[in-house]
Formats: structure tokens, C-alpha cells, sequence
């Protein structure tokens, strides 16, 4: 049996910038909420999971820009 051919959808509209933003902004407050309630010593990579968030969130946040202006 052969399958019929159908054409791809257009590409839905989106803002990625606020998307990253905004995931970006989860990170900021998961830290701020470490450092103020300090995990226990065997769990301080949270917060070191948290600063990654927020620097790959700004980097996302750049690339996203970036890549727009095209």
C-alpha cells in the first residue's frame, strides 16, 4: 500500500526569547532560594547546577537574539 503525500505545515510562530527567558528565570530564583536556604554540604552541587542554568540561559538568551536578525 502506498501512502499519500502531504505536504509539510507551515512553521508555527514563536517567541523564543521569552521562552528562554523565562526558563532562565526559574534557574535565578531556584538559585537565590539556595543561597538563602543553604542545602547540606553533601548537596551543594545544586547550586552549581543552578549558576549553570542561569549561564546557559543568558547564552541561550544571546544565541536566540542573534540568530533572529537573519
Amino acid at each position: 500500500m502506498k501512502q499519500e503525500w502531504h505536504p509539510d505545515p507551515e512553521p508555527i510562530e514563536t517567541n523564543d526569547t521569552a521562552a528562554v527567558a523565562v526558563g532562565t528565570a526559574v534557574w535565578a530564583v531556584a538559585l537565590v532560594a539556595l543561597l538563602l536556604f543553604r542545602p547540606a554540604p553533601e548537596n551543594t552541587w545544586w547550586i552549581w547546577t543552578c549558576v549553570t542554568g542561569v549561564a546557559f540561559g543568558l547564552f541561550g538568551i544571546w544565541f536566540v537574539r542573534r540568530s533572529g536578525r537573519e
